[in-house]
């Protein structure tokens, strides 16, 4: 299986996965994130995103002040970026949304190690889902989610999934 908490596996993937590569290193946005475990999670990684899927880069945060220093000095000079706190699964997390060359990204952070986040969990159900079924179930996601459903409801379609959000995490 495939590494997804190291970067390097999208040196050897598909144009937008070696382009990914090329936008976070030149921008050293792992390396600038390194304090807080970094996780390129979502559809990009397993090969199901579409025309807009954005980067959603998730991080374990045990200092929420550190974090929000970084998240304002991350980005090069120009560039917008909106940062807004919030609760997910009961829990404080800060998330930074901006557009970095063509990529939409989300930095993702609250205190749960990365790989225990559900953004990751779901990531690697999938991935497992994906490889099981094989290309054609992919092509069903990837048109699904061209039509507008997002991923975790479009495995729930094809896999007949009660609660996919919760389904997933069982897989």
């Amino acid at each position: 299986m495939i590494d997804f908490t190291k970067l390097d596996y999208l040196k050897d993937g598909n144009d937008k996965q070696k382009r990914v590569y090329e936008v976070l290193t030149k921008y050293r946005i792992f390396e600038k994130l390194s304090n807080y475990s970094p996780i390129l999670a979502g559809t990009i990684p397993i090969e199901i995103d579409i025309e807009g899927s954005d980067l959603d880069i998730i991080c374990e945060v045990k200092n929420e002040a550190g974090f929000l220093n970084v998240l304002n000095q991350i980005l090069p000079q120009g560039i917008d970026f909106k940062i807004e706190t919030n609760i997910s699964n009961n829990e404080n997390c800060i998330i930074l949304n901006c557009i970095l060359e063509e990529f939409p990204i989300e930095i993702f952070g609250q205190n749960t190690p990365t790989t225990e986040q559900n953004a990751y969990q779901h990531m690697i159900a999938e991935y497992k889902i994906l490889q099981e079924k094989g290309e054609d179930f992919k092509q069903k996601i990837i048109e699904l989610k061209k039509k507008g459903i997002k991923t975790e409801p479009a495995f729930g379609l094809l896999m007949n999934f009660e609660n996919p959000y919760e389904d997933l995490l069982k897989f």
